[in-house]
């Protein structure tokens, strides 16, 4: 057990050291920050406007970052036979997986945490419809250029990873600097405001799905390079937005009934239905529903999401990144890892 907590102590570490995960980051939190500049070209909805284009960038840059931290914690650890070298101690193929799998999922943590937090800021700076709050605006800028600068001093003196450190100041800084802007600013005059809950119950949503995101991308990485990786993931991040369409199209779709026309007439409508409802059941089992993390318009609405909601969205996503990652230690068993590491 204490191989697997350092397995997943130094995947997290990989993960944060990874110049493109901070370049990610900041990309995530320098969007999200300038995104009230934007709030004085709509009528009454910066709020809606901020809240939409946060909980975007999140889902978006989330993909990106799990599936190029899966691909160079796993895939090249395969090909440069760092694999060997673990697998040549007492590690299982299977505690190696999941090991990389939870470390992974850490790093994807700090990550959505960071940038749900700077939506919050975002939406302290945009809380009027007229005018934006520039001093908290600037504030929170400078915020980071102090994390970043502390992180170059940390580097200089103690000779540290920049990138590892600049994103850690982030993650504890920021969620703090949204504390206390709220504290101290309060709660606006404005009826289009997302109360503090409510925010809280829809970024808690973006977790898990951006921890499947995640699961598919390790899957995948035990197999395939980085490039066909972000393919797939990019893929079944789009048919997933519209699954419950795809699912509903098998259900109602009439090519089945032509496919069985050849049959009795008795048989072939209870042949052909029974058939959709399988194809609708496949497609809504392989193809993740994003729309169960999607609580925009919930908060466009001042609709509170129930905590039995999240609860069950949790539960969906114990279940979808399981099978996921029982798949990569499937595909990661019998994987050759030798045969890269000499070519």
């Amino acid at each position: 057990m204490n191989i697997y907590f350092r397995l997943v102590q130094n995947t997290f570490r990989e993960c944060v050291r990874e110049p493109v995960y901070f370049l990610l980051l900041l990309i995530g939190v320098c969007m999200i920050g300038i995104l009230p500049t934007f709030t004085m070209y709509v009528f009454r909805e910066q709020i809606k406007l901020v809240v939409d284009s946060a909980m975007a960038i999140t889902l978006v840059l989330g993909l990106i970052t799990a599936t190029l931290c899966a691909s160079h914690t796993i895939t090249r650890e395969m090909r440069n036979g760092t694999v060997l070298l673990l697998l040549s101690k007492p590690v299982t193929r299977w505690s190696f997986i999941l090991a990389k799998l939870t470390g992974l999922m850490a790093a994807l943590t700090m990550f959505t945490l960071l940038l749900g937090s700077a939506g919050f800021s975002a939406i302290m700076i945009a809380k009027d419809q007229f005018r934006i709050d520039l001093p908290v605006m600037a504030a929170y800028f400078l915020l980071l250029a102090l994390c970043c600068g502390a992180a170059g001093v940390c580097n200089y003196l103690k000779g540290v990873c920049f990138s590892s450190y600049a994103s850690i100041f982030m993650t504890c800084a920021v969620p703090l600097f949204s504390i206390a802007v709220f504290l101290i600013r309060g709660v606006p005059d404005d009826e289009g405001f997302v109360a503090p809950s409510q925010y809280i119950a829809a970024v808690l949503l973006l977790f898990p799905a951006v921890w499947i995101m995640g699961a598919i991308a390790a899957a995948l990485a035990t197999r395939v390079g980085v490039v066909a990786n972000l393919t797939v993931c990019s893929l079944l991040f789009l048919l997933g937005l519209i699954s419950k369409f795809i699912s509903r199209n098998w259900a109602q779709g009439t090519g089945a009934d032509s496919m069985f026309s050849w049959l009795p007439l008795e048989i072939a409508e209870p042949v052909a239905n029974a058939f959709k409802s399988i194809c609708g059941a496949v497609a809504r089992l392989f193809l993740p529903d994003w729309q169960y993390f999607w609580m925009a318009d919930a908060l466009a609405s001042h609709t509170q999401v129930p905590a039995s909601y999240v609860i069950y969205a949790f539960i969906y996503c114990t279940l979808y990144a399981g099978a996921w990652s029982a798949l990569a230690i499937a595909l990661f068993h019998d994987r050759e890892v030798a045969k890269d590491a000499i070519n």
